[in-house]
Protein backbone atom coordinates (compact mmCIF):
# COMPACT_ATOMS: atom_id res chain seq x y z
CA UNK A 1 0.00 0.00 0.00
CA UNK A 2 0.98 3.35 -0.91
CA UNK A 3 1.59 5.50 2.67
CA UNK A 4 -0.84 8.54 2.77
CA UNK A 5 0.59 12.18 2.30
CA UNK A 6 -0.02 14.59 4.99
CA UNK A 7 -1.68 17.91 3.35
CA UNK A 8 0.29 20.67 3.06
CA UNK A 9 1.12 23.26 5.70
CA UNK A 10 -0.17 25.68 3.86
CA UNK A 11 -4.04 26.14 1.96
CA UNK A 12 -2.30 28.58 -0.31
CA UNK A 13 -1.34 26.19 -3.69
CA UNK A 14 1.74 26.29 -5.34
CA UNK A 15 1.27 25.85 -9.21
CA UNK A 16 4.76 25.18 -11.38
CA UNK A 17 5.61 25.33 -14.61
CA UNK A 18 7.60 23.36 -16.59
CA UNK A 19 10.04 23.47 -18.93
CA UNK A 20 13.29 22.93 -20.44
CA UNK A 21 14.58 22.97 -16.67
CA UNK A 22 12.12 20.75 -15.11
CA UNK A 23 10.61 18.43 -17.44
CA UNK A 24 12.14 15.27 -16.00
CA UNK A 25 10.91 12.66 -14.14
CA UNK A 26 12.81 13.35 -11.02
CA UNK A 27 12.81 16.88 -11.53
CA UNK A 28 8.94 16.69 -11.42
CA UNK A 29 9.40 14.78 -8.49
CA UNK A 30 11.63 17.06 -6.82
CA UNK A 31 9.54 19.95 -7.60
CA UNK A 32 6.56 18.11 -5.97
CA UNK A 33 8.56 17.31 -2.41
CA UNK A 34 9.51 20.92 -2.77
CA UNK A 35 5.94 22.15 -2.65
CA UNK A 36 4.03 22.06 -6.03
CA UNK A 37 0.57 21.54 -5.89
CA UNK A 38 -0.22 21.99 -9.37
CA UNK A 39 1.90 21.95 -12.72
CA UNK A 40 1.20 24.25 -16.08
CA UNK A 41 2.36 22.85 -18.98
CA UNK A 42 3.05 25.99 -21.79
CA UNK A 43 1.63 24.49 -25.09
CA UNK A 44 3.23 27.41 -26.46
CA UNK A 45 6.78 25.75 -26.23
CA UNK A 46 7.71 22.48 -27.97
CA UNK A 47 5.96 19.83 -30.14
CA UNK A 48 3.04 17.88 -28.58
CA UNK A 49 4.90 14.29 -28.71
CA UNK A 50 7.52 15.89 -26.02
CA UNK A 51 4.41 16.61 -23.92
CA UNK A 52 3.36 13.13 -23.17
CA UNK A 53 6.13 12.11 -21.08
CA UNK A 54 5.85 14.99 -19.13
CA UNK A 55 2.43 13.98 -18.31
CA UNK A 56 2.96 10.88 -17.65
CA UNK A 57 6.00 12.12 -14.84
CA UNK A 58 3.09 13.88 -13.47
CA UNK A 59 0.40 11.27 -12.95
CA UNK A 60 3.26 8.67 -11.92
CA UNK A 61 3.43 11.01 -8.46
CA UNK A 62 0.02 9.46 -7.92
CA UNK A 63 1.52 5.89 -7.57
CA UNK A 64 4.82 7.14 -5.35
CA UNK A 65 3.22 9.59 -3.04
CA UNK A 66 -0.78 8.50 -3.32
CA UNK A 67 -2.05 11.95 -3.70
CA UNK A 68 -4.25 13.14 -7.33
CA UNK A 69 -1.61 15.19 -9.27
CA UNK A 70 -3.26 18.21 -11.29
CA UNK A 71 -2.19 19.08 -14.73
CA UNK A 72 -3.03 22.57 -16.16
CA UNK A 73 -2.21 23.12 -20.42
CA UNK A 74 -2.00 26.60 -21.05
CA UNK A 75 -3.25 27.51 -24.79
CA UNK A 76 -1.28 30.01 -26.49
CA UNK A 77 -4.02 31.86 -27.91
CA UNK A 78 -3.97 34.25 -30.93
CA UNK A 79 -0.22 36.19 -30.85
CA UNK A 80 0.47 38.55 -32.35
CA UNK A 81 3.23 39.33 -34.85
CA UNK A 82 4.95 42.15 -37.40
CA UNK A 83 6.50 40.73 -40.07
CA UNK A 84 9.71 40.55 -41.05
CA UNK A 85 12.40 43.55 -42.26
CA UNK A 86 14.70 43.64 -45.30
CA UNK A 87 17.69 43.76 -42.61
CA UNK A 88 16.36 41.65 -39.62
CA UNK A 89 16.36 44.71 -37.37
CA UNK A 90 15.44 48.89 -37.78
CA UNK A 91 15.16 51.10 -35.39
CA UNK A 92 12.07 53.53 -34.56
CA UNK A 93 13.17 57.22 -34.51
CA UNK A 94 10.30 58.99 -31.97
CA UNK A 95 7.83 61.71 -33.56
CA UNK A 96 8.40 60.20 -37.61
CA UNK A 97 5.19 57.89 -39.18
CA UNK A 98 5.77 53.90 -39.46
CA UNK A 99 3.07 52.42 -42.08
CA UNK A 100 2.04 48.89 -40.90
CA UNK A 101 0.29 47.58 -44.22
CA UNK A 102 -0.75 44.45 -45.56
CA UNK A 103 2.69 43.67 -48.28
CA UNK A 104 4.73 40.93 -47.08
CA UNK A 105 7.68 42.66 -48.82
CA UNK A 106 10.49 42.96 -45.87
CA UNK A 107 10.07 46.16 -44.20
CA UNK A 108 12.36 48.97 -43.21
CA UNK A 109 12.39 52.08 -40.99
CA UNK A 110 8.90 53.79 -42.96
CA UNK A 111 7.00 50.45 -42.74
CA UNK A 112 6.44 46.37 -42.00
CA UNK A 113 3.83 43.96 -43.24
CA UNK A 114 1.02 43.33 -40.11
CA UNK A 115 -0.15 39.85 -41.50
CA UNK A 116 -3.70 40.16 -38.51
CA UNK A 117 -6.67 41.32 -40.87
CA UNK A 118 -8.94 41.47 -38.04
CA UNK A 119 -6.58 44.48 -36.97
CA UNK A 120 -6.86 46.45 -39.66
CA UNK A 121 -11.20 45.91 -39.21
CA UNK A 122 -10.94 46.95 -35.88
CA UNK A 123 -8.36 49.71 -35.17
CA UNK A 124 -9.53 53.27 -34.62
CA UNK A 125 -7.33 56.70 -35.12
CA UNK A 126 -6.01 57.49 -31.59
CA UNK A 127 -5.28 53.76 -30.56
CA UNK A 128 -2.44 52.76 -29.65
CA UNK A 129 0.15 49.62 -31.07
CA UNK A 130 2.65 48.35 -28.85
CA UNK A 131 5.51 46.58 -29.77
CA UNK A 132 7.52 44.16 -27.96
CA UNK A 133 6.37 43.77 -25.00
CA UNK A 134 5.52 47.81 -24.84
CA UNK A 135 8.74 48.73 -25.34
CA UNK A 136 7.78 50.56 -28.27
CA UNK A 137 4.69 52.48 -28.70
CA UNK A 138 2.90 53.74 -31.87
CA UNK A 139 -0.05 56.23 -31.72
CA UNK A 140 -2.79 55.68 -35.04
CA UNK A 141 -3.16 58.79 -37.55
CA UNK A 142 -5.24 57.08 -40.26
CA UNK A 143 -6.34 53.30 -41.57
CA UNK A 144 -8.07 51.94 -44.67
CA UNK A 145 -8.36 48.59 -45.39
CA UNK A 146 -4.49 47.83 -45.86
CA UNK A 147 -2.75 50.38 -44.60
CA UNK A 148 -2.30 51.93 -40.71
CA UNK A 149 -0.30 54.85 -40.69
CA UNK A 150 0.56 55.47 -37.03
CA UNK A 151 3.41 58.17 -35.26
CA UNK A 152 6.43 56.91 -33.64
CA UNK A 153 5.55 58.28 -29.84
CA UNK A 154 8.33 56.08 -28.28
CA UNK A 155 10.81 54.55 -30.22
CA UNK A 156 14.00 52.45 -30.02
CA UNK A 157 15.04 48.85 -31.87
CA UNK A 158 12.31 45.86 -33.61
CA UNK A 159 13.74 43.20 -34.97
CA UNK A 160 11.24 40.21 -37.18
CA UNK A 161 8.65 39.29 -35.74
CA UNK A 162 8.01 41.20 -32.57
CA UNK A 163 4.94 41.17 -30.96
CA UNK A 164 1.78 43.69 -30.98
CA UNK A 165 -0.60 44.46 -28.63
CA UNK A 166 -3.50 46.50 -29.24
CA UNK A 167 -5.20 47.48 -25.50
CA UNK A 168 -7.94 50.22 -27.06
CA UNK A 169 -9.66 48.19 -29.38
CA UNK A 170 -11.43 44.55 -28.88
CA UNK A 171 -10.40 42.82 -32.05
CA UNK A 172 -12.62 40.74 -33.95
CA UNK A 173 -10.57 37.20 -33.52
CA UNK A 174 -11.38 33.87 -32.19
CA UNK A 175 -10.14 33.05 -28.98
CA UNK A 176 -8.45 29.69 -30.43
CA UNK A 177 -6.71 29.20 -33.26
CA UNK A 178 -5.82 26.51 -35.26
CA UNK A 179 -2.96 25.53 -33.25
CA UNK A 180 -4.93 26.16 -29.68
CA UNK A 181 -7.47 23.28 -31.40
CA UNK A 182 -5.18 21.02 -32.15
CA UNK A 183 -3.72 21.45 -28.37
CA UNK A 184 -6.69 21.56 -26.64
CA UNK A 185 -7.80 18.21 -28.59
CA UNK A 186 -4.23 16.39 -27.44
CA UNK A 187 -4.16 18.05 -23.51
CA UNK A 188 -7.92 16.58 -23.82
CA UNK A 189 -7.39 13.26 -25.07
CA UNK A 190 -3.77 13.09 -22.23
CA UNK A 191 -6.56 13.67 -19.60
CA UNK A 192 -5.28 17.28 -18.14
CA UNK A 193 -7.01 18.65 -15.87
CA UNK A 194 -7.66 22.32 -16.86
CA UNK A 195 -7.21 23.83 -20.20
CA UNK A 196 -6.55 27.72 -19.55
CA UNK A 197 -7.15 30.15 -22.10
CA UNK A 198 -5.04 32.87 -23.05
CA UNK A 199 -6.14 36.53 -24.10
CA UNK A 200 -9.77 36.06 -23.22
CA UNK A 201 -11.57 39.44 -24.26
CA UNK A 202 -15.40 38.44 -23.52
CA UNK A 203 -16.98 35.95 -22.40
CA UNK A 204 -18.28 34.15 -25.76
CA UNK A 205 -14.20 33.32 -26.35
CA UNK A 206 -15.25 30.46 -23.66
CA UNK A 207 -18.08 29.04 -25.75
CA UNK A 208 -15.89 27.46 -28.57
CA UNK A 209 -13.48 26.01 -26.12
CA UNK A 210 -16.31 24.59 -23.30
CA UNK A 211 -17.50 22.72 -26.46
CA UNK A 212 -14.58 21.25 -27.77
CA UNK A 213 -14.05 20.54 -23.70
CA UNK A 214 -16.53 18.53 -23.81
CA UNK A 215 -16.82 18.12 -19.90
CA UNK A 216 -13.35 16.17 -19.92
CA UNK A 217 -11.71 19.30 -18.33
CA UNK A 218 -12.25 22.48 -16.36
CA UNK A 219 -11.75 25.64 -18.10
CA UNK A 220 -9.58 28.30 -16.94
CA UNK A 221 -9.85 31.70 -18.53
CA UNK A 222 -6.64 34.35 -18.14
CA UNK A 223 -7.39 37.66 -17.50
CA UNK A 224 -4.33 39.44 -19.24
CA UNK A 225 -7.08 42.14 -21.78
CA UNK A 226 -8.77 45.24 -20.77
CA UNK A 227 -11.20 44.19 -22.92
CA UNK A 228 -11.88 41.40 -20.19
CA UNK A 229 -11.60 43.57 -17.02
CA UNK A 230 -15.00 45.23 -18.39
CA UNK A 231 -16.78 42.30 -18.58
CA UNK A 232 -15.10 40.64 -15.66
CA UNK A 233 -17.82 39.16 -13.58
CA UNK A 234 -20.02 38.07 -17.13
CA UNK A 235 -16.45 36.04 -18.27
CA UNK A 236 -16.08 34.80 -14.50
CA UNK A 237 -19.56 33.22 -14.66
CA UNK A 238 -19.00 31.24 -17.47
CA UNK A 239 -15.10 29.80 -16.74
CA UNK A 240 -14.32 27.30 -13.47
CA UNK A 241 -11.17 29.31 -12.71
CA UNK A 242 -9.53 32.57 -13.54
CA UNK A 243 -5.89 33.46 -13.40
CA UNK A 244 -4.43 36.88 -13.19
CA UNK A 245 -2.25 36.76 -15.66
CA UNK A 246 -0.01 40.02 -15.10
CA UNK A 247 2.54 39.82 -18.02
CA UNK A 248 0.22 40.60 -21.16
CA UNK A 249 -2.02 42.76 -18.41
CA UNK A 250 0.81 45.08 -17.47
CA UNK A 251 1.87 45.17 -20.72
CA UNK A 252 -1.35 46.82 -22.42
CA UNK A 253 -2.40 48.74 -19.28
CA UNK A 254 -0.03 51.41 -16.92
CA UNK A 255 1.77 49.08 -14.34
CA UNK A 256 0.43 51.46 -11.70
CA UNK A 257 -3.00 50.54 -12.67
CA UNK A 258 -2.27 46.67 -12.14
CA UNK A 259 -2.09 46.48 -8.50
CA UNK A 260 -5.19 47.36 -8.37
CA UNK A 261 -6.73 45.42 -11.22
CA UNK A 262 -5.21 42.51 -9.41
CA UNK A 263 -7.31 42.72 -6.04
CA UNK A 264 -10.07 43.39 -7.96
CA UNK A 265 -9.90 40.09 -10.27
CA UNK A 266 -9.34 38.13 -6.91
CA UNK A 267 -12.43 39.82 -4.90
CA UNK A 268 -14.87 38.77 -7.70
CA UNK A 269 -13.43 35.17 -8.21
CA UNK A 270 -13.47 34.61 -4.56
CA UNK A 271 -16.67 36.25 -4.28
CA UNK A 272 -18.17 34.22 -7.57
CA UNK A 273 -16.77 30.67 -5.97
CA UNK A 274 -14.12 30.42 -8.72
CA UNK A 275 -10.55 29.27 -8.06
CA UNK A 276 -8.45 32.64 -9.13
CA UNK A 277 -4.37 32.12 -9.76
CA UNK A 278 -1.88 34.61 -9.56
CA UNK A 279 0.70 34.54 -12.60
CA UNK A 280 3.63 36.45 -13.96
CA UNK A 281 6.87 37.81 -12.20
CA UNK A 282 6.47 36.25 -9.07
CA UNK A 283 9.85 35.54 -8.25
CA UNK A 284 11.21 36.50 -11.31
CA UNK A 285 15.05 36.74 -10.22
CA UNK A 286 14.85 33.21 -9.17
CA UNK A 287 15.47 32.44 -12.77
CA UNK A 288 19.10 33.18 -12.23
CA UNK A 289 19.40 33.88 -8.65
CA UNK A 290 19.26 31.39 -5.58
CA UNK A 291 17.41 33.94 -3.61
CA UNK A 292 14.30 36.18 -4.12
CA UNK A 293 13.96 40.08 -3.85
CA UNK A 294 12.61 41.38 -1.11
CA UNK A 295 10.08 43.26 -3.19
CA UNK A 296 9.25 39.67 -4.69
CA UNK A 297 8.35 38.35 -1.60
CA UNK A 298 6.15 41.03 -0.35
CA UNK A 299 4.42 40.36 -4.06
CA UNK A 300 4.01 36.44 -3.23
CA UNK A 301 2.42 37.50 0.28
CA UNK A 302 0.10 40.35 -0.57
CA UNK A 303 -1.28 37.35 -3.37
CA UNK A 304 -1.72 35.04 0.05
CA UNK A 305 -2.78 37.35 2.36
CA UNK A 306 -6.03 38.92 -0.48
CA UNK A 307 -6.74 35.40 -0.32
CA UNK A 308 -5.59 34.05 -3.90
CA UNK A 309 -6.21 29.87 -4.14
CA UNK A 310 -2.83 29.44 -6.46
CA UNK A 311 0.56 31.63 -6.94
CA UNK A 312 2.41 30.43 -10.16
CA UNK A 313 5.90 30.38 -11.45
CA UNK A 314 6.61 30.77 -14.78
CA UNK A 315 10.20 30.71 -16.29
CA UNK A 316 11.46 30.95 -12.45
CA UNK A 317 10.44 26.73 -12.91
CA UNK A 318 10.73 26.00 -16.41
CA UNK A 319 13.46 27.41 -17.88
CA UNK A 320 15.62 29.05 -14.61
CA UNK A 321 18.66 27.47 -13.10
CA UNK A 322 17.14 27.17 -9.25
CA UNK A 323 13.74 25.58 -10.02
CA UNK A 324 13.45 23.67 -6.87
CA UNK A 325 14.57 26.29 -5.16
CA UNK A 326 12.10 29.03 -6.66
CA UNK A 327 9.26 26.37 -5.41
CA UNK A 328 10.64 25.89 -2.37
CA UNK A 329 10.26 29.57 -1.83
CA UNK A 330 6.94 29.69 -2.99
CA UNK A 331 6.35 27.12 -0.46
CA UNK A 332 7.95 29.10 2.54
CA UNK A 333 6.52 32.12 1.86
CA UNK A 334 3.47 30.32 1.96
CA UNK A 335 4.11 29.13 5.22
CA UNK A 336 5.15 32.07 6.87
CA UNK A 337 1.94 34.28 5.76
CA UNK A 338 -0.47 31.81 6.78
CA UNK A 339 1.27 31.59 10.42
CA UNK A 340 0.67 35.26 10.60
CA UNK A 341 -1.89 35.47 13.13
CA UNK A 342 -3.61 38.50 11.09
CA UNK A 343 -3.55 36.44 8.32
CA UNK A 344 -7.33 35.14 8.94
CA UNK A 345 -8.47 38.68 9.49
CA UNK A 346 -7.07 39.72 6.14
CA UNK A 347 -8.28 37.04 4.09
CA UNK A 348 -11.62 37.78 4.96
CA UNK A 349 -11.85 41.55 3.77
CA UNK A 350 -13.27 40.29 1.11
CA UNK A 351 -16.62 39.25 1.94
CA UNK A 352 -18.27 36.18 0.28
CA UNK A 353 -22.09 36.03 1.30
CA UNK A 354 -23.60 32.79 0.75
CA UNK A 355 -26.64 32.26 -1.93
CA UNK A 356 -29.39 31.54 -0.15
CA UNK A 357 -28.87 27.64 -1.04
CA UNK A 358 -28.76 25.09 1.51
CA UNK A 359 -25.23 23.79 0.49
CA UNK A 360 -23.99 27.44 1.24
CA UNK A 361 -25.81 28.08 4.56
CA UNK A 362 -23.81 24.90 5.55
CA UNK A 363 -20.58 25.97 4.03
CA UNK A 364 -20.51 28.72 5.93
CA UNK A 365 -21.84 27.48 9.51
CA UNK A 366 -18.95 24.64 9.08
CA UNK A 367 -16.40 27.48 8.96
CA UNK A 368 -17.99 29.03 11.99
CA UNK A 369 -18.40 25.73 14.29
CA UNK A 370 -14.62 25.19 12.76
CA UNK A 371 -13.49 28.13 15.11
CA UNK A 372 -15.93 27.70 17.64
CA UNK A 373 -15.46 23.55 18.61
CA UNK A 374 -11.54 24.17 17.58
CA UNK A 375 -12.32 21.60 15.21
CA UNK A 376 -9.03 20.62 12.93
CA UNK A 377 -10.54 19.71 9.85
CA UNK A 378 -13.99 19.82 7.82
CA UNK A 379 -14.39 16.43 5.65
CA UNK A 380 -16.39 16.89 2.65
CA UNK A 381 -17.80 13.88 0.72
CA UNK A 382 -18.69 14.96 -2.88
CA UNK A 383 -18.75 13.73 -6.40
CA UNK A 384 -18.30 17.13 -8.44
CA UNK A 385 -16.70 18.81 -6.33
CA UNK A 386 -18.82 21.28 -5.65
CA UNK A 387 -19.41 21.59 -1.94
CA UNK A 388 -15.36 21.74 -1.37
CA UNK A 389 -15.60 24.87 -3.76
CA UNK A 390 -18.61 25.80 -1.26
CA UNK A 391 -16.06 25.61 1.80
CA UNK A 392 -13.02 26.36 0.30
CA UNK A 393 -14.98 29.86 -0.91
CA UNK A 394 -15.52 30.77 3.34
CA UNK A 395 -11.67 30.51 3.80
CA UNK A 396 -12.17 28.31 6.55
CA UNK A 397 -9.24 28.15 9.65
CA UNK A 398 -8.78 24.52 9.11
CA UNK A 399 -7.92 22.02 6.24
CA UNK A 400 -10.40 20.53 3.78
CA UNK A 401 -10.21 17.24 3.54
CA UNK A 402 -12.13 16.04 0.32
CA UNK A 403 -13.30 12.48 -0.39
CA UNK A 404 -14.19 11.93 -3.55
CA UNK A 405 -15.14 8.09 -5.87
CA UNK A 406 -14.07 10.77 -8.99
CA UNK A 407 -10.90 10.86 -9.68
CA UNK A 408 -11.15 13.65 -12.22
CA UNK A 409 -12.61 15.95 -8.97
CA UNK A 410 -9.89 15.23 -6.97
CA UNK A 411 -7.11 15.81 -9.51
CA UNK A 412 -8.92 19.24 -11.11
CA UNK A 413 -8.88 20.15 -6.92
CA UNK A 414 -5.39 20.68 -6.62
CA UNK A 415 -5.98 24.47 -7.17
CA UNK A 416 -8.25 25.00 -4.41
CA UNK A 417 -7.73 26.87 -1.28
CA UNK A 418 -6.75 24.63 1.21
CA UNK A 419 -8.03 21.59 0.29
CA UNK A 420 -6.61 18.00 0.59
CA UNK A 421 -8.30 15.45 -2.00
CA UNK A 422 -8.40 11.69 -1.54
CA UNK A 423 -9.94 9.70 -4.28
CA UNK A 424 -11.83 6.92 -2.32
CA UNK A 425 -14.76 4.94 -2.92
CA UNK A 426 -18.03 6.43 -2.12
CA UNK A 427 -20.18 5.70 0.70
CA UNK A 428 -23.80 3.93 0.95
CA UNK A 429 -24.66 5.19 4.59
CA UNK A 430 -24.35 8.08 7.51
CA UNK A 431 -23.25 5.10 9.72
CA UNK A 432 -20.05 4.61 6.88
CA UNK A 433 -19.24 7.83 6.20
CA UNK A 434 -18.88 8.84 10.10
CA UNK A 435 -16.35 5.95 10.17
CA UNK A 436 -14.55 6.67 6.87
CA UNK A 437 -14.39 9.99 7.55
CA UNK A 438 -12.74 9.11 10.84
CA UNK A 439 -10.05 6.47 9.52
CA UNK A 440 -9.04 8.73 6.68
CA UNK A 441 -8.55 12.01 8.81
CA UNK A 442 -6.31 9.41 10.87
CA UNK A 443 -4.68 7.83 7.95
CA UNK A 444 -3.44 11.17 6.38
CA UNK A 445 -2.67 12.82 9.20
CA UNK A 446 -5.35 15.19 9.15
CA UNK A 447 -6.86 14.56 12.94
CA UNK A 448 -5.45 12.41 15.70
CA UNK A 449 -7.23 10.76 18.77
CA UNK A 450 -9.43 12.84 20.59
CA UNK A 451 -10.06 16.01 17.85
CA UNK A 452 -13.21 16.55 16.74
CA UNK A 453 -13.60 16.97 12.73
CA UNK A 454 -16.74 18.32 10.96
CA UNK A 455 -18.23 16.37 8.15
CA UNK A 456 -20.61 17.91 5.36
CA UNK A 457 -22.66 15.99 2.88
CA UNK A 458 -25.91 14.96 0.80
CA UNK A 459 -28.22 12.53 1.72
CA UNK A 460 -29.03 10.53 -0.54
CA UNK A 461 -25.48 9.68 -1.27
CA UNK A 462 -24.59 9.45 -4.42
CA UNK A 463 -27.05 12.48 -5.37
CA UNK A 464 -24.97 15.05 -6.72
CA UNK A 465 -26.35 18.70 -5.65
CA UNK A 466 -28.10 17.61 -2.25
CA UNK A 467 -25.47 18.89 0.37
CA UNK A 468 -27.76 18.67 3.21
CA UNK A 469 -25.70 17.24 6.27
CA UNK A 470 -23.34 18.70 8.87
CA UNK A 471 -21.97 16.68 11.14
CA UNK A 472 -19.68 16.95 14.58
CA UNK A 473 -17.50 14.06 15.46
CA UNK A 474 -14.88 13.16 17.88
CA UNK A 475 -12.09 11.11 16.65
CA UNK A 476 -11.21 7.72 19.22
CA UNK A 477 -8.01 6.14 19.47
CA UNK A 478 -9.03 2.81 17.26
CA UNK A 479 -10.38 3.63 14.52
CA UNK A 480 -7.77 2.58 12.01
CA UNK A 481 -8.29 -0.86 13.69
CA UNK A 482 -8.30 -3.70 10.93
CA UNK A 483 -8.02 -1.00 7.96
CA UNK A 484 -4.37 -0.31 8.02
CA UNK A 485 -3.84 -3.04 5.16
CA UNK A 486 -6.62 -1.82 3.36
CA UNK A 487 -5.62 0.05 -0.11
CA UNK A 488 -9.36 1.77 0.06
CA UNK A 489 -10.60 2.12 3.00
Amino acid sequence: MTKAIAPRARKVRVLATLGPASNSAEMVANLFQAGADAFRINMSHGDQASKVEVVQAIRALEKRFGRPSTILADLQGPKLRVGRFAEGRVVLETGKTFVLDRDATPGDETRVELPHREIFEAIEPGARLLLDDGKLVLRVIEHNADHITTRIEVGGPLSNNKGLNVPDVVLPMAALTEKDRSDLAFAVDQGVDWIALSFVQRPEDLAEARKLIGGKAALLAKIEKPAAIERLEEIIEQCDGVMVARGDLGVELPPESVPPLQKRIVEVSRRMGRPVVVATQMLESMITSPSPTRAEVSDVATAIYDGADAIMLSAESAAGQWPTESVSMMNAIGVSVESDPMHGDRVHFTVTRPDPTTADALAEAAKTIASTVSAKAIICFTSSGSTARRVARERPPVPIMVLTPRQDTARRLGLLWGTHAVHTRDVESFEEMVAKSKRMALRHGIAKAGDQVILMAGVPFRTPGSTNVLHVVRIIGDELNGYTHSTDA
